[in-house]
């Protein structure tokens, strides 16, 4: 009867129309489903009694669904609990900075908060509807406040205060204080503009007689048509978001209720999902994604421009991006594929990105693009000679051969450096994994057995059924030596592992410049929504595609490095090391739990740790380098939590001069550290005979950073305590 059902074209409008009824009614007695493919049936009848668009929409809606359902780690029961986390995540990213709903939108909205469910079960959009509704109409008003605002000068000398946290914002009781609450914003956006221009002017004066000096009065004109400017800009993107684009925010509130990690993406975006400007061959090297209305760097790809420049870090906002000198774009609420050309270009041409840091500050920074050398991803190693002989490898990233046809492995790679680094004798190994985002979980699995004999690394477990247990079978131990491994809140997914597998064994000593690393504990698989449905509904493709998460890791121990990551034996301080980061910080991020250990057999190391801690700690409090960051860490906490501006130009002028005196000091940590020399192996000065003069000049700018690394210096004191 099924067959039959798929096969025939249902001409007959009424018994589409019968069967809907049908539908319904089990739904309404909850009957079980199984037997009909609900996502066929909605889709048959939305395309013989609405538009494609509408069948398109319901299409993804229970396809989606059903993908969730039954491929994800952890499902959710569909009912108002869900319904309210869904219509929280979709207003905050329907209007994150609350410039454009007012309460009585929101009461409006609120009729619909237990309701989604039923929406999502019954393939129909009566909330999103109404919010799409809503966002047109005040984003066409809020379009009259800004000229309105902008064709006449602000009172600079006024006391009044803007909050920048649109967590602690609410929404705006109606129009009159909206229209308010655009005049602050707008009037800081010109405050900025003025104070740097004034900035500008004095230099450009230090270096010539003969620049024209603009009063503050003229500088504020100029400010204002610049920032009109910009929002005509960003109004225009704005009337640029279709039904499409609002509903792709609507998939993926639903979506983000699973974990931050499940994804829904249209296939434009598909192409975009953290995108690697160096698989374009010329750009800045940074994996980007969408969130919340602005672009977020996700990694920075090892051997790129942004790796080499050093500034752009994983968590940072990109808010306005610049040809060189020229007048920055404001690409807040711009659609990914509108920022990408901006941001890529040709090699040797430079690109200012204004990005906003976690703890809130803003900076510019100059990047000059550059082709990426995969060289330099790959594993490197040196000697550190001080009053030991250490050795250490950096590894960007777990890198593999998913081709099949020869090409390198990180753990391979590994293997060749400990065994140069056997060769020069070395009294202990540093391997540093910061930064590195992960990758192949089979070369974590070898890598870690270079160090420890044969037996467990870590635990992959799915929805169903037990935990697999990868081991390393290998009994030989190419490195016996001590042993310390280096994190920081940026090493994620397979770096936690190779350090929780270290932990775990009591192999070597875990320093961090973090309290935890990342806390990503999970794998994720793309499934193509095309594949569910008949080759007869070919006409409404692509639907898109969703990334689910379907499996997580688990350490030896029982532990998940979900969540909680790899807590250091020792933590070193860091200018972030007091905001909280990681996953911890995403939307409804899936929960640390624990299993049973695996079988395994932990070292008995010759060493105190609780000494080497203790030691360590009192080098870093007489440190003057550290107790700079210290205090760069407590000035950054208090100045994420201190989230409002003056706009009284003195006071704010006041507070910019005390942000740059105090960030001033940390320029005094950009200096060679004296005591360790940096030496290449033995084998690397055979193997670079003849090599070009371009891969030398690498080497050195390589070796002139770890200088002044101090960390590193610290962990090469820990090392020497290590007997």
């Amino acid at each position: 009867m099924l067959k039959k059902f798929f096969g025939q074209v249902f001409a007959n409008v009424l018994f589409v129309a019968l069967y809907s009824k049908l539908i319904t009614h089990m739904f309404k007695n909850k009957k079980i489903l199984f037997l009909i493919p609900i996502a066929v049936i909605a889709l048959v009848s939305y395309t013989y009694i609405y538009s494609n668009q509408n069948a398109k929409d319901e299409a993804i809606d229970q396809i989606l669904m059903q993908n969730l359902k039954n491929l994800h780690y952890s499902p959710k029961e569909i009912n108002d609990d869900f319904s309210e986390k869904v219509f929280k995540l979709y207003l905050e990213r329907l209007d994150y900075n609350k410039k454009f709903l007012i309460q009585s939108d929101v009461n409006e909205l609120q009729k619909f908060e237990h309701s989604i469910d039923e929406d999502v079960n019954t393939g129909r959009f009566a909330f999103f509807d109404k919010s799409f509704e809503i966002i047109n109409k005040r984003v066409d008003e809020a379009k009259t406040y800004y000229t309105e605002i902008l064709s006449e000068p602000f009172d600079f000398f006024k006391d009044e205060t803007l909050q920048l946290d649109a967590e602690k914002l609410t929404y705006a009781k109606d129009k009159e204080a909206l229209k308010n609450e655009w005049r602050k914003s707008l009037k800081y956006q010109t405050l900025a503009r003025v104070v740097e221009m004034i900035d500008l002017q004095e230099k450009a004066k230090e270096k010539s007689d003969t620049v024209k000096i603009k009063t503050n009065k003229e500088l504020e004109v100029d400010a204002r048509k610049k920032i009109l400017k910009s929002n005509d800009d960003y109004f225009k993107r704005l009337k640029e978001l279709d039904r499409n684009d609002r509903i792709a925010i609507y998939f993926n509130s639903i979506a983000g209720i699973y974990d931050p990690h499940t994804e829904f993406f249209p296939p434009k975006d598909k192409a975009n999902f953290d995108i690697s400007m160096s698989g374009q061959l010329e750009g800045i090297g940074a994996q980007l994604q969408e969130k919340d209305g602005y672009i977020k760097v996700s990694s920075i790809v090892p051997g790129s421009a942004s790796y080499k420049q050093g500034q752009l870090k994983a968590g940072d906002l990109i808010i306005k991006v610049a040809q060189g000198a020229s007048e920055p774009v404001d690409v807040v609420d711009m659609r990914m594929d509108d920022v990408l050309p901006l941001i890529r270009g040709k090699k040797g041409t430079e690109v200012r990105l204004t990005v906003k840091k976690p703890d809130g500050s803003m900076l510019v920074i100059p990047i000059i693009r550059d082709i990426v050398v995969i060289e330099d991803s790959y594993a490197q190693s040196l000697i550190l000679k001080g009053k030991k002989k250490i050795g250490y490898i950096k590894l960007p990233t777990f890198y593999a051969d998913f081709t099949g046809k020869g090409g390198r492995s990180c753990s391979n790679d590994i293997k060749k450096e400990l065994q140069k680094l056997n060769d020069e004798k070395v009294d202990g190994i540093i391997l540093d994994l910061r930064y590195n985002g992960g990758g192949s979980l089979n070369d974590v699995v070898d890598m870690a057995g270079l160090f420890i004999d044969k037996g467990p690394i870590v635990q992959v477990k799915q929805k169903f059924g037990m935990p697999q247990v990868l081991e390393d079978r290998d009994p030989t131990i190419t490195y016996t030596g001590p042993l310390s491994v280096i994190v920081n809140s940026n090493s994620a997914s397979a770096s936690e592992i190779m350090a929780a597998a270290i932990q775990d064994y009591h192999r070597g000593i875990i320093i961090g410049t973090s309290p935890s690393s990342f806390g990503k504990g999970t794998v994720q698989r793309f499934f193509d929504l095309d594949e569910s449905l008949p080759i007869q509904y070919s006409s409404i493709k692509p639907l898109g595609s969703v990334k689910i998460t379907t499996q997580k890791f688990y350490r030896i121990n029982g532990g998940a490095t979900q969540l909680k990551g790899v807590i250091p034996d020792i933590v070193l301080p860091d200018p972030y090391y007091l905001l909280d980061q990681g996953e911890k910080e995403q939307d409804y991020p899936m929960a640390w739990d624990e299993i049973a250990p695996a079988t395994y057999q932990a070292l008995k190391p010759a060493y105190s740790i609780e000494k080497i801690k203790a030691a360590s700690d009192e080098r870093v409090k007489n440190n003057p380098g550290f107790a700079i960051l210290n205090e760069a860490a407590i000035r950054m906490k208090k100045q994420k939590d201190s989230t409002v501006v003056s706009l009284n130009f003195d006071k704010y002028v006041a507070e910019q001069k005390r942000y740059k005196a105090e960030s001033k000091k940390m320029e005094t940590l950009d200096k060679e550290i004296s005591g360790i020399e940096i030496l290449p192996l033995q084998a690397d000065i055979v193997a670079s005979v003849g090599s070009d003069t371009t891969k030398a000049a690498k080497v050195k700018e390589w070796y002139k950073s770890l200088k002044k690394d101090i960390y590193l210096h610290e962990t090469i004191s820990i090392m020497e305590d290590m007997k």
